[in-house]
């Protein structure tokens, strides 16, 4: 096995791991500027106001690029396993 394929199998999974956090953390980062936003202009100063919005919108996020997310998880599955014999040898 060469060390160009490791590379590119690891850039391959890097990327993959980038593309499917991507929508749940930059739900939960708007939601989270939208309420640090609420609060500062309220003066409400509660720890706790922002963690079920967060859920709610991590949750739907989930439920909404869900498929998405898996897709690009099982076509990436799919390639490393039709690819093993190419990697060893």
């Amino acid at each position: 096995m060469s060390p160009d394929t490791v590379i590119d199998l690891s850039q391959q999974a890097l990327y993959l791991i980038a593309m499917i956090a991507a929508p749940m953390l930059l739900s939960a980062l708007a939601i989270g500027l939208l309420i640090g936003m609420f609060q500062a202009a309220t003066s409400i100063n509660e720890q706790t106001l922002s963690f079920i919005p967060k859920l709610m919108v991590l949750l739907l996020s989930i439920l909404i690029a869900g498929p998405w997310m898996l897709n690009l998880l099982l076509s990436f599955t799919r390639r490393l396993y039709i690819g093993i014999p190419g990697l060893i040898g």
